[in-house]
């Protein structure tokens, strides 16, 4: 028994070396550069590949072959994807979203062109580098590590990469040369990549799809230790690897043998699930990149094209009308990520999860082996399944609500490869099911109109959600999260009820595509599925109906008219370019013809200055926009006289409405800095209060506890009677708060108007009012987008206003206007506070401050240590 412990013990700690060896890698890529790199497990299936070419087929020798590999292609393919790639995003300062597509394009791409070069068949003569003896595997994993560490802790280049790490930007502004870090980090990375590759290749099937994802589900690794620790990725790998192989020691009695043995197995995947979903996430930026589709009208005519490219095959018969049953399911499931990526702004990996379990539900239940339900026929079956997955969204819904970027890409692809290995890899599940079509639809064509008759009512159903106030909702919450929140969107409940309506059209779509096959196929619905699926959805239009039906189009033509990876080849390169042109291919496209054409066009600034003059001549805010500076003083000349303000948008019922705002004795500190100190304010009705003071002051921190979007750790904020420190923000709107925010928070996917009645309709209210007090008729129909500043200022004020709240909080609300608009804005807000609207400003334009407020609250070091009318106030030293 202590022979067989020990044995076991020395293979968990070859597999945990190359865990150990992956962490390393992607720690040190990310630490480098601040990428997840994804495609790490591609580039080590390539290596492993090249490898077998070197010795396998052309018969080089071992050791030659190997430095050629590891010292030379695998450390290229890092600089080739630093340079082509990843640069490009870091010089645009591209988010964090926008280098995990890119990096996933990658992925794609070279799974797709290993299939393509050599084959999808498994290899098993893959020749091995190191003996099955563990020790030389943990010796390098750990050497490498030591020596990392070292690098990092000990040379300048290692405070090169801190500082590059701490903040890319002011490095380079100190000297360092950023690309050089990057390009070292990268080469490292597709380094210890390639040579996890070699190492388990000879003991795991090498094939384009399966290593891959078996090095990627080793992600757990990086996540445990923070992304930073290399230390903790070494424990974890080797801890993770000894118990996997201690577990098949054990053979409990009954069914909890095949538990046991199915965790065993899978025991990385646990721990993926278990670092995305319950460990601090890494990673806060969310913003997908705007494909054109996003900002540009369908073309005339684009929809009569698609009805009749989908009508086509009901004119094909035998190969091409059963290949073409595919494309209608395929779209249903891709209009899923419409909803939950592209309106609502989501990350979303495991979609394929939803659609295999609609699939398998589908089976079980026409097989009458679904636990508690008896036999249905197929269509009932797939509407029950449909019903039964539709909930199991909130299992990404769910994390959505506190997680972002490469946290809740890491959470969804997580689910996506859990429910893979535990559902759909297990026989006790899928063993001897078969599934049919329905009666009446057996047929190719007869299951094409059916088909055909269940996409459109897919597309019935998104283009109602998208053209609605749900969709207005779900865009605000795409392009400024806390700006949809300020405006009153109830966000949490928003992102679940996306990831549980994305999962019902998933769910939907797979039992079509598994009656449409006849059969339950779990590798149709794998995690390297999903990710395909999610990239074409993206760098067709993610946010275009049209653009889900040309995806499914083109992944299901390209597969059966080519070889195999062709697909996955071309949707890998056009997610690159996602990267690289924002706009995805419309982008590149534009600017590859920009060559041939040589019209003359004005500069982005020549472009800016004519839309503002054009703006300015059309449209002033009011009479006082063009009274000039005082020369004498270089202040600001402001009418004090109130009869001159126009009318408030609401008025306000000042008897009905609750109390004034205050805080109450807050505290808060952040990492041991006490950012408030025992503050106390109140915001009268009727009145203008003004907070100032120098940066680092805590006006910031104050003005996020009163709007909801940070908590204080003592003390309280009430609303009248009403204690409302633990009320989110979005609630806080529907209690009458309105807030604006120092860096513009508008929805540029959305017209001005639309803005607007976003923040209208969570008090069923009308935005056309709003519209005119703010003088934004005239651009009602303009995207929010390639404005000035000004109208984009009042366009984030009167989406404000449109709720009619009784308390005003304004965030810097001068920044980035010039002196008419300054003066405009000020007429506006003492009509507010003539009218009974409460009005907190934080502001550093002391001019407006004098004009404007009433009170005045000074700053300092988290504490108020002045108060009173602005002419004491601002006169004292």
């Amino acid at each position: 028994m202590a022979s067989l412990s020990y044995d076991l013990t020395l293979a968990g700690l070859s597999v945990g070396s190359a865990a150990a060896l992956t962490g390393i890698g992607l720690i040190v890529t990310y630490r480098a550069t601040g990428v997840l790199n994804f495609a790490h497990g591609a580039i080590a299936m390539v290596c492993a590949y090249v490898l077998r070419q070197f010795t396998a087929e052309w018969h080089w020798p071992l050791p030659p072959a190997a430095a050629v590999t590891l010292l030379v292609i695998a450390p290229a393919i890092g600089l080739l994807l630093e340079r082509a790639v990843f640069r490009p995003l870091a010089v645009r300062g591209g988010a964090q979203a926008q280098t995990l597509v890119a990096s996933i394009g990658v992925f794609i791409l070279l799974v797709g062109a290993a299939a393509l070069l050599w084959g999808q068949g498994a290899r098993a003569d893959a020749p091995t580098l190191l003996s099955a003896d563990p020790w030389a595997q943990l010796a390098t994993a750990v050497a490498l590590a030591l020596a990392v560490g070292a690098v990092t802790r000990w040379t300048r280049f290692g405070g090169e990469l801190r500082a590059v790490v701490d903040n890319r930007r002011l490095a380079v502004l100190s000297g360092i040369d950023a690309d050089r870090v990057a390009a070292a980090g990268w080469a490292f990375g597709s380094f210890t990549a390639g040579l996890t590759g070699v190492l388990l290749a000879p003991y795991l099937r090498l094939d384009p799809y399966g290593m891959p994802l078996l090095v990627m589900e080793v992600l757990a690794v990086a996540v445990a230790a923070g992304m930073r620790s290399l230390p903790i990725a070494v424990l974890v790998a080797l801890g993770l690897g000894v118990a996997q192989s201690q577990l098949t020691r054990l053979h409990p009695p009954g069914w909890q043998e095949q538990l046991l043995q199915t965790a065993g197995a899978n025991l990385f995947v646990i721990a993926l699930l278990v670092a995305a979903l319950i460990l601090p996430g890494i990673g806060s930026q969310d913003a997908l990149p705007r494909t054109a589709t996003a900002r540009v009208p369908t073309p005339p005519g684009a929809w009569i094209v698609a009805t009749v490219l989908f009508l086509l095959p009901l004119g094909f018969a035998g190969s091409d009308l059963t290949t073409s049953v595919q494309v209608p399911a395929l779209a249903v499931i891709l209009l899923s990520l419409v909803i939950v990526t592209g309106r609502g702004g989501q990350i979303s990996l495991g979609q394929a999860a939803y659609a295999g379990l609609g699939a398998l539900f589908t089976a079980l239940l026409t097989a009458g082996r679904f636990p508690g339900l008896p036999e249905l026929p197929h269509l009932p079956a797939l509407a029950v399944a449909v019903l039964l997955v539709a909930p199991l969204g909130l299992l990404t819904g769910w994390p959505a609500i506190s997680r972002r970027g490469l946290a809740l890409a890491l959470a969804t692809f997580a689910v996506g490869v859990g429910v893979s290995r535990f559902v759909f890899a297990q026989p006790y599940a899928t063993s001897g099911l078969t599934l049919d079509r329905p009666a009446g639809f057996t047929g190719d064509r007869a299951y094409y109109v059916l088909e055909l008759a269940l996409l459109a009512g897919a597309l019935l159903l998104v283009t109602a959600l998208r053209r609605g106030r749900t969709g207005r909702a779900l865009a605000a919450m795409r392009d400024h999260e806390e700006g949809a929140a300020a405006a009153g969107v109830r966000v949490p409940a928003l992102k679940l009820a996306a990831f549980v309506t994305g999962a019902a059209l998933a769910a939907l779509g797979g039992g079509m595509l598994a009656m449409g096959q006849r059969a339950f196929d779990a590798g149709a619905y794998d995690p390297v599925r999903g990710l395909l699926w999610f990239a074409a959805v993206l760098v067709l239009g993610s946010d275009s109906v049209l653009g889900a039906l040309a995806a499914a189009a083109l992944l299901v033509g390209l597969d059966a008219g080519t070889r195999g990876g062709v697909a996955a080849a071309v949707i890998g390169l056009l997610a690159i370019l996602i990267g690289r042109f924002p706009g995805g291919p419309y982008e590149a496209l534009r600017e590859a013809t920009q060559y041939v054409r040589r019209t003359p066009r004005l500069t982005p600034r020549g472009t800016h200055l004519r839309e503002t003059l054009r703006l300015t001549r059309g449209s002033p805010v009011t009479t006082e926009e063009r009274q000039p500076p005082n020369p004498r003083k270089g202040t600001r000349e402001r009418p004090r006289a109130r009869h001159n303000a126009p009318a408030a948008p609401y008025p306000q019922d000042t008897e009905g409405a609750p109390g004034p705002l205050a805080a109450h004795h807050i505290t808060l500190a952040y990492d041991g800095f006490t950012a408030l100190d025992d503050v106390s304010l109140t915001v009268p009705r009727g009145r203008v209060t003004a907070v100032i003071g120098p940066n680092g002051a805590g006006k910031s921190t104050l003005f996020h506890c009163l709007a909801g979007t940070l908590r204080p750790r003592s003390g309280s904020i009430t609303l009248g009677t009403t204690n409302i420190t633990a009320l989110p923000p979005h609630a806080r709107t529907r209690l009458g708060l309105a807030r604006t925010f120092q860096q513009l928070a508008v929805f540029p996917t959305l017209t001005i108007e639309e803005n607007i009645r976003v923040g209208a309709e969570q008090t069923g209210r009308h935005a056309s009012r709003t519209l005119r007090l703010l003088s934004l008729e005239h651009l009602a129909t303009h995207p929010a987008t390639a404005l000035p500043t000004g109208a984009l200022r009042r366009t984030e004020l009167a989406r404000a206003l449109a709720g009619g709240p009784h308390t005003l909080l304004l965030d810097e609300p001068a920044a980035g206007l010039d002196t008419a608009e300054v003066t405009a804005l000020a007429t506006l807000l003492r009509a507010l506070a003539a009218d009974g609207t409460a009005i907190l400003v934080v502001e550093h334009d002391l001019d407006l401050v004098a004009d404007l407020a009433d009170t005045v609250h000074v700053m300092t070091a988290g504490r108020i240590v002045a108060s009173g009318p602005p002419d004491r106030v601002l006169a004292a030293p």
